[in-house]
């Protein structure tokens, strides 16, 4: 399957699962595909047949645009090497999930959310620490007993019910054991850091020298900046102190490819509830589906932050009023 069929397949599969999809990033080089949100859920996801081309600089950025945007930055790939990913098995590529096509589709149309995760060593699962303890004290086992029914240390057992995870192989021997369901799901939306044990999230990159004099109007407006190096926006600008929404922000002249990044820059901003605002020397109108256009000298002449969202929103308006 080619990546655009793939690309296709997968968008398709997050509007059946009840998202609204961004256009997707046809630009390169790019560190996400599609945005896609339902309800309370920001994604941004990666989409490749071969998961080893997702490199370190991606899964920084991604990581990074997740922590500015409220996202989860996911990719969903084939095979890794010449193996296929295998269902229902979330893995990990610098602090990113990673899972195939099948179980996505369980994940976001079945309800269906993934048992295993892969790390160093093999494969793991969740231990519910507090139900297993509640099993072996109704049954009266010593610690003891269950870790010679396991094979394990008593000191094992005794980290299994403090949470510490457990391999597959494990975990359906205390199922069997027990007869109960002892294990949680892999919380990909909202916990996928309690079963990996990521690094912070990556500082931003330095500001491309040709931005410098935006970024640093920007910060001097009351945004925070955080550039980019593999987005269609050149920025994501924020403001600490109130909870407003963030800014994608684009510079340059003002090009076809200007445009196509101005229109791609809006299609991500439905999605990610963002405005978006793109700085160029010299504008012929006022913005391009709802990205506003501001000439460098205009924006140096605005006060502060508020003034900068007034005429986003103003412009914005004013395309969708024409």
């Amino acid at each position: 399957m080619s990546r655009s069929a793939l690309v296709g397949n997968v968008t398709a599969m997050l509007e059946d699962a009840g998202f609204a999809v961004s256009d997707r990033c046809a630009i390169r080089p790019k560190s996400f595909d599609v945005a896609a949100r339902r309800g309370g859920d920001l994604l941004l996801v990666k989409i490749l047949g071969n998961i080893d081309a997702f490199n370190e600089e991606t899964g920084h950025e991604m990581r990074r645009l997740g922590t500015h945007l409220r996202a989860t930055p996911l990719v969903i790939g084939m095979r890794s090497r010449d193996e296929a990913l295998k269902p229902d098995v979330v893995y990990f590529r610098h602090g990113v999930p990673v899972f195939s096509p099948d179980t996505a589709y369980n994940l976001f149309v079945e309800d269906v959310p993934p048992l295993i995760y892969a790390a160093p060593g093999g494969l793991y699962v969740n231990i519910d620490g507090d139900l297993l303890a509640d099993e072996r004290q109704e049954r009266d086992w010593s610690l003891g007993r269950l870790a010679t029914e396991l094979g394990v240390s008593r000191r094992t057992v005794s980290k299994y019910e403090d949470g510490m995870n457990a391999s597959v192989e494990v975990a359906m021997e205390l199922e069997s054991l027990f007869d109960a369901p002892l294990t949680s799901p892999v919380e990909v939306l909202t916990g996928a850091e309690d079963v990996h044990e990521s690094e912070p999230t990556p500082d931003d990159p330095a500001a491309d020298p040709d931005d410098e004099a935006v970024v640093a109007t920007l910060t001097r407006a009351g945004f925070t900046v955080h550039p980019t190096v593999r987005s269609p926006f050149k920025a994501v600008s924020t403001e600490d102190a109130r909870d407003e929404e963030p800014v994608l922000t684009g510079h340059s002249e003002f090009t076809k490819a200007a445009e196509k990044r101005a229109r791609i820059m809006s299609s991500i901003g439905r999605v990610t509830r963002t405005r978006s605002v793109y700085v160029v020397e010299r504008a012929t109108r006022d913005s391009v589906d709802g990205t506003a256009l501001v000439e460098r000298e205009e924006l140096e002449a605005m006060r502060d932050a508020d003034d900068l969202r007034e005429v986003i929103r103003e412009r914005a308006n004013r395309e969708e009023a024409a």
